[in-house]
């Protein structure tokens, strides 16, 4: 599958603010001897990643051209795998490898089905409780006994969200529920993200990494620390058992501070934006999905709890070209 002899090409798919990710990435090849190519595909190229990395002017994930273009572009940079960070970009990159008759291009996720699923709270709600899944109580109809929140559909980056604390917000609503997602409303909560990786060949789930997000800004984290939580872990391999995802999992889990019970919020099937923090505890995600890649047996690492990792802004200058 690689590009050549010790040479491996990644096309990384929204990844434009994941330049400590680029580099455990390359770090984790280096260590194998393996000369690893990062490319990003994104709608500007003056972007933090395209501070070090080439950068293709790609298009909008909901452009019907997208299949093609990207198709130009694996095979014209010989690309053996393509690595979403993005909603957006997990269903397209999953339906690219399925679909693309050319080049065979490894991707880190399930099946586009699935990973639309999880996408549509609604669709994934109703699937976590088929599959017998602890989930806040989901509202459907009558007068409500607990308090609720209101989650956009197919919204992400908690944008959009609805605290209901009376039967008028909820009647004003009504118009509109179909656009939402209704569940109990848990106050006195402790939220987690638990990073994990499943062998897209064999199903293995290689490792599994909890952490909790210390502090938020524009929906994605920028303070966060990994933990042991052995009820974490569990939750999340039953998760994965489960609904049978595969590739990079990142799996939201809330407990309930009240009677200690832990339940499944969401499932966002791609790497996490604070997943760096599980890499450095020993999780080794990016040789993961390297081995993964390469065909050869994926052996992930433990994690370790206490390693937190602070993202903080700095900046990257681009020159004209003619200066």
């Amino acid at each position: 599958m690689a590009s050549g002899q010790g040479r491996i090409t990644f096309l990384f798919l929204g990844g434009a603010k994941r330049v400590g990710m680029a580099r455990l990435f390359e770090k984790a090849a280096q260590e194998r001897g393996i000369e690893l190519r990062i490319i990003g595909y994104e709608l500007d190229r003056l972007c933090p990643l395209g501070g070090k990395y080439e950068i293709v002017e790609g298009l909008r994930w909901s452009d019907p051209a997208v299949f093609a273009h990207l198709g130009e572009v694996v095979e014209d940079y010989e690309v053996d795998a393509l690595i979403p960070f993005v909603d957006g970009a997990v269903g397209v990159a999953a339906e690219f490898a399925a679909r693309h008759t050319g080049r065979r291009v490894f991707v880190p996720a399930s099946g586009r089905e699935l990973v639309d699923k999880m996408f549509d709270k609604v669709a994934a709600a109703e699937l976590f409780e088929r599959l017998g899944l602890p989930i806040p109580a989901t509202y459907r109809d009558g007068d409500p006994c607990l308090r609720l929140i209101a989650k956009p559909r197919f919204g992400s980056a908690s944008k959009g969200i609805v605290e209901i604390n009376s039967l008028q917000k909820l009647y004003e609503l009504q118009g509109v529920s179909h656009r939402y997602l209704i569940q109990e409303r848990i106050d006195n909560r402790e939220e987690l993200t638990v990073d994990c990786y499943v062998c897209v060949r064999t199903g293995h789930i290689a490792g599994i990494s909890p952490r909790v997000r210390l502090e938020v800004s524009g929906g994605e984290v920028v303070r966060t620390l990994t933990v042991d939580c052995p009820e974490a872990v569990a939750l999340a391999r039953r998760t994965l058992e489960a609904t049978g995802l595969r590739g990079a999992v990142t799996v939201q889990l809330i407990r309930d501070l009240d009677n200690g019970r832990y339940m499944v919020m969401e499932i966002n099937p791609r790497l996490g934006g604070g997943a760096v923090a599980s890499v450095y505890s020993g999780f080794n995600l990016p040789a993961a999905i390297i081995a993964d890649c390469l065909g050869e047996e994926v052996n992930a690492g433990e994690a370790r709890p206490g390693y937190m990792t602070v993202r903080y802004l700095e900046d990257l200058v681009f020159v004209p070209e003619n200066d």
